[in-house]
């Protein structure tokens, strides 16, 4: 009979552990989808695309200081997932199903409808680390494959599933404050001419319908009853 060492099988105990506690895990192997296709997106839609203008993009201006927001978004979203992925697997769930089928919605559309815009400035009228900052993002990020607005569509999504935690009914900072860190990256996306107010529109509506999806029906209503192995 093989001899097990007593240190060998305590780690492969905890390994297991730690595998089915957190094996809802598994859904964020939807980034390995996006990813890639949102590469080739932007490795594709250069030039040819169909251009999205409003009138009232030509009203806004440009402001270099609403690049914070604009990056803080990465945190926020980030932050979240992360918090509900260890604090609350309901809502958790709930938060990557609005995050992810939207995305899709994303990816679908700027595939057989190729889109862009031209409302990036040719220059800056002065220079700081927030134009540093600008220009950065401008040569990461081609201007194309905007709407619906992946930015306020996901800061929309976070910040309801934020209202909705019990955990933070109390939390009045927490709650506005993620209130207006949304109101901020949605007015980033057209204060930075990252985005027409073309995609601001599409990325509400698109949230507004994915929240009669997630939270009003019972498609989602998912009860946390306890695996046999989390009852021992």
């Amino acid at each position: 009979m093989d001899c097990i060492k007593p240190k060998e099988l305590s780690f492969k105990n905890k390994f297991d552990v730690f595998c089915r506690k957190y094996r809802h895990g598994f859904v964020l192997l939807y980034l390995l989808l996006y990813f890639p296709w949102f590469g080739w997106l932007e490795r594709t839609v250069t030039n040819r695309f169909h251009i999205i203008h409003m009138a009232i993009d030509d009203a806004i201006p440009f402001v270099e200081y609403f690049i914070v927001p604009y990056l803080l978004w990465f945190v926020y979203i980030t932050a979240a997932v992360v918090y509900f992925f260890f604090k609350n697997k309901k809502e958790y769930y709930r938060l990557c199903a609005f995050l992810f089928v939207g995305m899709t919605v994303f990816l679908i559309i700027s595939t057989v409808y190729p889109n862009g815009h031209y409302l990036r400035p040719k220059e800056f009228a002065q220079e700081s680390i927030f134009t540093d900052l600008v220009r950065m993002v401008y040569q990461a990020d081609t201007p194309t494959n905007l709407f619906p607005s992946i930015h306020v569509y996901n800061s929309i999504g976070v910040n309801i599933a934020v209202w909705r935690c019990e955990e933070f009914r109390k939390k009045r900072v927490i709650r506005f404050g993620s209130l207006l860190l949304m109101f901020c990256i949605i007015l980033s996306t057209v204060f930075l001419k990252q985005h027409s107010v073309f995609d601001v529109i599409t990325g509400i509506v698109l949230s507004a319908f994915m929240y009669t999806i997630v939270y009003a029906t019972a498609l989602f209503h998912l009860e946390e009853s306890p695996t046999a192995f989390e009852r021992v």
